[in-house]
């Protein structure tokens, strides 16, 4: 089953050398063209042809595909090479770990309405829809938020007048490291963050750090649809 090769394939990332190796470093954080954008070429891996790749290697195929228009983006900003090629993985790194998430939930929908209900691609996203799901002839347009104050995420502004159907925010919270190494007060009490997560039945949380979907928003709508049909 797909969604449990993803399982495996996102608990073995080593997310905090990631955090370590590019958080720090924000030097390539103006717009990048549409052409240069990675969300392409995401979805065509992970979710079309379903190569599960590491960060590392998508990276280097990300920029194998584009390296004329990096190059030709990097002197047009008049940004030095050293510089670029220093920022410029961070800079995917992070639509990298968003676009993950959001494909996850892609998977997790998927195996609740059932193969083929799930479309994805940067023409939706464009849309306004991170996916869709098509079950009983209802469209519903998912859009995977981060419930954050951070600008590690992406902070596009979607439309949602282009495509027809529902429109549904799902929303993760990734509360830090420190909240489940040290989870309660000096009163034991559980700190907020930490038993806000807890108490969600919508997330789970892999032991590396990543945290994704469960299948019960997805499972509370179709049972919507289906009582309503």
């Amino acid at each position: 089953m797909l969604l449990n090769k993803f399982d495996k394939f996102l608990q073995s990332v080593d997310l905090a050398a990631y955090r370590e190796k590019y958080r720090p470093i924000k030097i390539v954080e103006m717009d990048l063209p549409k052409e240069i954008q990675a969300i392409e070429t995401l979805y065509k891996v992970y979710w079309i042809q379903k190569r599960f790749l590491s960060f590392d290697d998508f990276y280097q195929e990300y920029f194998e595909i584009h390296k004329k228009q990096l190059k030709d983006f990097q002197e047009k900003i008049g940004m030095c090479p050293k510089c670029f090629n220093k920022g410029l993985p961070a800079r995917i790194y992070r639509t990298w770990a968003s676009i993950i998430t959001q494909i996850y939930a892609g998977y997790v929908a998927e195996s609740v309405f059932g193969g083929g209900t799930v479309a994805m691609s940067a023409e939706l996203d464009h849309q306004g829809a991170d996916f869709q799901v098509v079950y009983k002839n209802k469209a519903l347009n998912y859009q995977v938020k981060k419930a954050t104050f951070s600008r590690e995420v992406r902070q596009e502004k979607k439309s949602r007048n282009k495509i027809k159907g529902e429109f549904i925010d799902i929303k993760y919270e990734v509360p830090s490291e420190d909240y489940f190494k040290n989870p309660t007060k000096k009163d034991g009490e559980y700190k907020l963050p930490y038993l806000r997560f807890k108490n969600n039945k919508e997330l789970k949380r892999f032991s590396n750090g990543f945290v994704v979907f469960t299948p019960l928003p997805f499972e509370r709508k179709k049972k919507e649809i289906d009582l309503s049909k």
